[in-house]
């Protein structure tokens, strides 16, 4: 960099990005946040927003730096609340406490916020500055972005195929496609998702735990796509997780006692939509959404996921592709999508591959029609 003060603040906003992090899948429904305070060159302060009711990055690093804050540079990944919600307002204690600077990644999508914390701080004296490595801090909240902007949850799609495209034998056998290193990056995508989604056809034939096996890891929500309610009474997901409940989406196709028997038991919610058949899956993310879920990690089967694509509601897709030869008539991660014409195939965006788990780890996202316009 030739401008050494950008330099210098883009150093200490990595490590305030670093800082925010630390909660992944954690803050639900708030956004993830870093902040970090510098006074004469030296960090006298830091913190990171821990979980939702619990106190700002702002108020923590504040806390941390004391008397040291006066005069000094404050660096947070997200523009500073100027609200009363659960904590009060982070602008009234970054003014109080003598802030000279503040730095921030970008402008709060939330309406009950966006720029207005910026102007209160500006109106006050402070110099604020907006916009670096904004980039990152987007990606970084990426399905808080998604939930303030559209209602709807973040949705990555993880599957494991073989090479020929395959996520079981045509018998229905997939125990193991992918290795055990790429199983343990899958788990850590369950420890950072808020839900874990799958159809009952995946349900019924593997019967999952759907549960986080990393250690100090937390379950997430277990949501089944169900709408004839076909699930066992004994499915483990049922009672896999004393941390998470498990959410039964389903239809009026439901038969009566299997309805009663399901919303007997503890921990477990059904959710009946008022369709025939099949189970409104843009009202279930509203819903889910509704209830502070902001990421949803869908891992089976194909047909719901194809269908998900096909509607427009998966936003990122984590493949991991083995390199394994099954041939026959094996199942697709898409089989529920279904394209006529290549000119209509789904287009992929800033993908990244990475082979270090021995298997082809693809990360993706799903362009979408505004974006393929701005390329053009």
């Amino acid at each position: 960099m030739n401008d050494p003060e950008l330099s210098q603040d883009e150093y200490y906003m990595r490590r305030a990005l670093s800082l925010a992090a630390n909660a992944g899948g954690r803050t639900s429904p708030n956004p993830l946040v870093g902040c970090v305070i510098v006074n004469q060159g030296k960090i006298v302060g830091e913190g990171f927003h821990q979980r939702a009711g619990t106190p700002h990055a702002e108020v923590l690093a504040l806390e941390t730096a004391a008397a040291l804050a006066g005069n000094a540079t404050l660096y947070v990944t997200l523009e500073p609340c100027n609200h009363t919600g659960r904590t009060p307002p982070c602008t009234k204690a970054i003014i109080q406490a003598g802030v000279q600077r503040v730095v921030a990644a970008m402008v709060d999508p939330n309406p009950l916020v966006s720029g207005q914390g910026i102007e209160y701080l500006r109106a006050a004296g402070l110099q604020v500055e907006v916009g670096v490595l904004e980039k990152e801090a987007r990606q970084l909240n990426e399905a808080f972005i998604k939930v303030m902007t559209s209602g709807l949850p973040w949705v990555v799609y993880k599957a494991a195929s073989t090479l020929d495209g395959k996520i079981a034998t045509a018998s229905g056998d997939s125990q193991w496609i992918s290795n055990e290193r790429s199983r343990a990056l899958a788990h850590r995508l369950r420890d950072v998702c808020d839900v874990i989604m799958a159809g009952s056809e995946t349900v019924v034939k593997d019967d999952p735990a759907l549960t986080c096996r990393v250690p100090d890891g937390r379950d997430p929500v277990r949501v089944v796509v169900d709408g004839r309610l076909r699930l066992k009474k004994d499915a483990r997901l049922l009672t896999s997780s004393a941390q998470a409940p498990c959410v039964i989406a389903t239809t009026q196709a439901a038969a009566a006692a299997q309805l009663a028997h399901f919303r007997s038991l503890p921990r477990v919610e059904v959710w009946q939509y008022d369709t025939e058949r099949y189970v409104p899956l843009e009202r279930l993310l509203r819903d889910l959404a509704g209830r502070g879920w902001n990421s949803v990690l869908l891992e089976g089967g194909g047909e719901l996921a194809g269908k998900m694509i096909a509607e427009g509601l998966v936003d990122k897709l984590e493949f991991f592709i083995a390199p394994k030869l099954i041939g026959g008539h094996g199942p697709s991660p898409l089989a529920g999508l279904e394209i006529a014409r290549m000119s209509e195939a789904i287009s992929l965006t800033e993908l990244s591959a990475d082979l270090s788990s021995g298997d082809l780890h693809i990360t993706a996202y799903i362009q979408r029609p505004d974006q393929a316009n701005e390329e053009e």
